[in-house]
């Protein structure tokens, strides 16, 4: 009797949304107000900045992608090409990160929809609903992913044609003063909203011819969401300016009417729900290759015989964050899980240095300059997301230990 597998059942156009889903989340609700606060008008240099590493290891991840299309993303990449060790690293921190990033989600769903004594209900049960959409299949988490990306832009589009038509709009230098360190700083955070097209990469089992597929997709999702974030960052510092942007919890309500800030709700729970929706399904694969191979428990590498889903593992992510949400709130956690997606970028590109000409589609350049971006934007995050994203690590790298000690 043959094992479950994964079904390869998504087409270039459904990988792409499901990425620029990931992207276009809460990020573009949350993101530019610590950025602002961290450098100004210079946020439009992190944001360029954010999005050249972002493009390097988005060459790395493609690249990688094609030579091996399995589930696990750079988990399967760094096994494959540097050893356990860092595959293991690489896979740890996405999964803590990101599951970390699955409750912020949830949590910040839930603020835009509900008041504070219904928030902790409704974004478990945001959770659950996400998660059954997931284990129905993943052709299902590609329908609702373009159902909630088309209104997510719409509202987008609302409210940047609102803000810009209302105005005043002010004069400001869109690229400064702002220190080196501040920019760095605002890069580092704003990658968080990049850090999306991994879910691609972590879908390779599940894409129709996936040399050709995953590089396109990633390649399209990182565009769209790079021109989405540059219209919505200048429309905000021209409407608000960079100390109110920095000051503000919602800066995309209060570019608008009074009336209409119901528009800029619906549009940030839906793009969290959008986000969460990717978050799961891109945990629980990484948790299945993780599991494959020994590095977490062996039950969670299950595959659904019919839905051809993980559904263990997605059922474990979701009971984790269900816990989460419950008992704690993780809406600030940008900074956190940069690192954690930094350090898993920095391991792609690497894997990606050391790939024969055979398997090369983009210059060494790229990785290299990758590698040293990741490595210099995680270095000037906030003392604190560091602190805990090494610790983090630590934690993880003597489970593994003790688990390979006692195993």
């Amino acid at each position: 009797m043959s094992t479950p597998a994964l079904q390869r059942r998504l087409g270039t156009f459904d990988a792409t949304v499901i990425g620029l889903g990931s992207m276009v989340g809460a990020g573009v609700f949350a993101a530019f107000a610590p950025a602002a606060a961290a450098a100004s008008s210079g946020l439009l240099i992190g944001l360029a900045l954010a999005a050249v590493v972002a493009w390097c290891n988005a060459t790395s991840s493609a690249q990688l992608a094609a030579r091996y299309p399995r589930s696990g993303g750079t988990y399967v990449y760094g096994r494959e090409r540097l050893g356990p060790w860092w595959g293991f690293v690489a896979g740890w921190g996405f999964v803590v990160g990101k599951t970390a990033s699955c409750a912020a989600m949830a949590l910040t769903a839930a603020a835009y929809l509900v008041p504070v004594a219904w928030q902790r209900p409704v974004a478990v049960l945001a959770v659950v609903l996400v998660t059954g959409v997931n284990l129905a299949g993943v052709t299902r988490t590609a329908r609702l992913t373009r159902v909630l990306v088309a209104l997510v832009l719409l509202a987008l589009a609302a409210i940047l044609l609102t803000a810009a038509v209302r105005g005043p709009l002010q004069p400001a230098d869109l690229t400064g003063p702002s220190g080196v360190y501040g920019i760095l700083q605002a890069a580092g955070l704003l990658f968080f909203a990049f850090a999306g097209y991994a879910r691609v990469a972590t879908l390779g089992e599940e894409v129709r011819d996936p040399a050709r597929t995953i590089p396109r997709a990633i390649t399209l999702a990182l565009t769209g969401a790079v021109v989405v974030y540059a219209a919505v960052g200048v429309v905000l510092l021209l409407v608000l300016g960079p100390e109110r942007l920095a000051r503000s919890t919602a800066p995309l309500a209060e570019v608008l009417p009074p009336g209409a800030a119901w528009v800029a709700a619906v549009g940030g729970a839906l793009a969290s729900l959008g986000a969460l929706l990717g978050l799961v399904a891109g945990v629980g694969r990484t948790v299945l290759a993780m599991a494959r191979e020994s590095d977490l428990p062996g039950p969670l590498a299950a595959v659904h015989p019919r839905r051809s889903v993980p559904h263990r593992a997605e059922i474990a992510v979701a009971l984790i964050v269900v816990v989460l949400v419950s008992t704690v709130d993780l809406r600030g956690v940008i900074g956190f899980s940069s690192f954690g997606v930094l350090l898993y970028y920095f391991v792609a590109n690497l894997a990606a240095v050391g790939q024969p000409a055979a398997e090369r589609r983009y210059p060494h350049a790229f990785q290299l300059l990758g590698m040293v971006g990741c490595a210099v934007l995680a270095a000037t995050l906030p003392w604190t997301s560091v602190v805990v994203g090494v610790g983090v690590v630590a934690v993880g790298v003597g489970y593994r230990w003790v688990r390979r000690r006692t195993g």
